[in-house]
């Protein structure tokens, strides 16, 4: 378990600095791309760029932001990965809201004394 931070104790971290562009295809997807730069903001060379993928889902409580890892070295690998990560993402999205439904519907409710005469729930 890590040290809770200090406030005091803030400091950026010139070894591991990133410029960030977004790329989109004005229909559904977007992608974050991490350039590693160093502190005088010329492109690190040493290190790997980082990409993410992003869309919203509509769903009848609203849009729902979906966001997933691409493992891709360059912008076409990121966009050839692009599709199949959402997919997973969406997929365990999905699974993660249909064990929070099955973890509720089966919770049991055990009514609490609450002084003469009253019964409190939860």
């Amino acid at each position: 378990m890590s040290e809770p931070l200090n406030l005091n104790d803030i400091r950026v971290n010139a070894d591991n600095l990133y410029r960030e562009e977004m790329i989109t295809d004005l229909r559904v997807a977007t992608m974050r791309q991490l350039i590693p730069i160093k502190p005088d903001g010329s492109r690190d060379e040493g290190r790997e760029p980082i990409f993410i993928g992003q869309t919203h889902v509509m769903t009848s409580m609203g849009a729902v932001p979906i966001e997933a890892p691409l493992d891709a070295a360059t912008l076409q690998e990121a966009m050839e990965k692009y599709p199949e990560a959402i997919r997973e993402a969406i997929a365990k999205m999905v699974d993660e809201v249909r064990e929070m439904q099955r973890q509720e519907a089966s919770r049991i409710v055990v009514p609490k004394m609450g002084g003469p005469g009253k019964i409190q729930l939860g």
